[in-house]
């Protein structure tokens, strides 16, 4: 039986690629994007199957419009791909009050709209999947990333909470937390601060770590992707690529070190 699909932030990257795959093997998918010009090829390749819609999920009122929209086009919704969003790259000094609250308003905050508009739907008909595409950057950080870090620490902590909520309506919820692939996000859709020459060795650091290596392909997530969806019992946490394990366990032991050195202290501040 085909699963109705909504994803939002279909236009490109991993939205796109993983609405081509659903619609290939024939699902049927509502794809959002703030320009719908951005689906057309979706829709003239697979017709019916692809719901087109205009979305710009910091406006929380129109979250809730396009997943009624959804629900009465299709009858149900499945599974939510909650995709949009976007890279901030600098310094947490250089970083701007609009910039800032531009991420979290997108990475978080829509996030937030869209999921809060899908359980009701998914309350009702006691089944669902919520998937929000995070990073391994909500479990660990990197420096020049602070505000995407933080955005994606909310996206985790907030998805975490609603797992514990919403299990007992039959809805799943899945984290994935990719490590960093060749997209549009640190390309076109990325945008950067003006730097301060402080933060130079900082950034060149940064940079000349990353190899080509490190970075996925994006279309080699796709089996994953639809291992994830079809899952009878998906993980809350889905690490994306081969990078995103090793560098979570590294840092995790390291932290569970620091707490073990300082659990004595800790402890006695306890009082009793």
């Amino acid at each position: 039986m085909s699963k109705i699909i909504l994803i939002t932030g279909a236009s490109r990257g991993f939205g796109k690629i993983w609405a081509k795959a659903l619609l290939e093997r024939g699902d049927k998918v509502a794809a959002t994007a703030r320009n719908t010009a951005d689906l057309n090829d979706l829709v003239e390749a697979y017709g019916d199957a692809v719901f087109p819609l205009q979305l710009d999920v910091n406006d929380r009122d129109a979250c809730f419009s396009v997943v009624e929209k959804v629900k009465q086009h299709f009858g149900r919704i499945d599974v939510l791909i909650n995709n949009a969003g976007f890279g901030l790259f600098g310094a947490i000094e250089e970083t701007t009050e609009q910039q800032a609250r531009a991420q979290m308003e997108t990475n978080f905050f829509g996030l937030l709209w869209v999921t809060q508009a899908i359980v009701p739907v998914m309350r009702e008909q006691q089944a669902g999947h919520i998937i929000q595409v995070s990073s391994f950057l909500g479990l660990v950080s990197l420096p020049v990333l602070g505000l995407y870090n933080a955005s994606k620490y909310a996206v985790n902590g907030l998805s975490e909470t609603l797992a514990q909520e919403v299990k007992g309506f039959g809805i799943n919820v899945s984290l994935i937390e990719p490590n960093g692939f060749s997209t549009d996000w640190s390309g076109a859709s990325a945008i950067q601060t003006a730097p301060l020459e402080a933060y130079a060795p900082v950034k060149k650091a940064f940079f000349d770590a990353s190899t080509p290596d490190s970075w996925g392909k994006p279309e080699a997530t796709v089996p994953a992707v639809l291992a994830l969806i079809d899952s009878p019992k998906p993980p809350l946490h889905f690490l994306l690529g081969k990078v995103a394990l090793p560098g979570v366990k590294q840092v995790y032991a390291e932290r569970l070190a620091e707490f073990d050195e300082w659990a004595k202290v800790a402890v006695n501040a306890h009082g009793h």
